[in-house]
């Protein structure tokens, strides 16, 4: 099969079959655990796939702060260690359905690679359909050509942050559960405070998906539309950048267009700003 351009930042399971014999397909893994569970516990994987390894390769390993972006050089490395080109097209997903895998996607967007997708559903969806799985085992592969250029504008850190409060330019969206986010329950990272970035508002990013997939982008549009406007310029916040990203992804399915993630998260923010 000939080469692909991914013109969806979302596709099926389904869509995925029909082109899983394309000349430049490459499939990635980026399943990560959650705070309370960092380990995968699923054995299987989808054929072909590659493990994007979120938390050792594709993060700043010496921040103080989980899932910290990368720096350009770093991505492009681990990129091509991976085996990616720069005519790739990504597929990305993750054994919960939707949550890490958007966090892949919004990286491969910041160092400037558009022809990337999620899997929507991700691994239980490939799973239910009945498509085909192997056990999870490691791959080498020639060392890919990627180039990594970095869009600086997609990522907000603490400094930006606090110049955004401040001046009321943008609206921060946190993307954690309303029990969370309202201080009713502890924050599941051992010592970090609870609390909310102020001027936040929250749209809990389990509100955008229904047995672990995508709502319908009418009804995305709807939760949106509500609390935002086209017009605004968003930062997505969630716990440490991971649910921030779905966020980021619903919104560009529904077409906002600016929009950035806050890289610090609660996580940073709860633990250097007391007040």
């Amino acid at each position: 099969m000939a080469k692909i351009i991914v013109e969806n930042n979302l596709v099926t399971v389904n869509w995925l079959q029909d082109h899983f014999n394309a000349e430049n397909l490459v499939i990635l893994d980026a399943t990560i655990g959650k705070v309370i569970d960092l380990e995968s516990k699923t054995s299987l994987q989808i054929p072909n796939a590659r493990f994007f390894d979120i938390k050792k390769k594709f993060s700043n390993t010496d921040a103080p702060f989980p899932n910290t972006f990368p720096s350009e050089a770093q991505f492009q490395a681990e990129a091509m260690a991976l085996g990616i080109n720069k005519s790739d097209a990504i597929i990305v997903y993750d054994d919960k359905g939707i949550y890490s895998s958007a966090r892949a996607w919004w990286l491969f967007k910041c160092f400037g690679h558009d022809n990337v997708a999620v899997l929507d559903g991700g691994l239980p969806e490939w799973v239910a359909k009945g498509y085909k799985v192997d056990r999870k085992h490691s791959k080498n592969t020639p060392k890919g050509n990627f180039k990594a250029k970095i869009k600086p504008e997609g990522i907000i850190n603490l400094k930006m942050l606090q110049t955004i409060i401040d001046e009321k330019s943008r609206t921060i969206i946190d993307a954690r559960s309303a029990e969370r986010f309202n201080g009713e329950v502890p924050e599941p990272r051992v010592g970090l405070r609870s609390g909310t970035i102020p001027q936040s508002i929250n749209i809990p990013f389990l509100e955008l998906l229904e047995n672990g997939k995508f709502k319908p982008v009418d009804e995305l549009q709807d939760i949106f539309s509500k609390k935002l406007s086209k017009e605004q310029e968003l930062v997505f916040s969630c716990g440490s950048g991971i649910t921030a990203c779905v966020l980021a992804l619903g919104a560009t399915l529904t077409n906002y267009k600016r929009i950035s993630i806050y890289d610090g998260s609660w996580t940073e923010y709860g633990t250097l700003i007391t007040k």
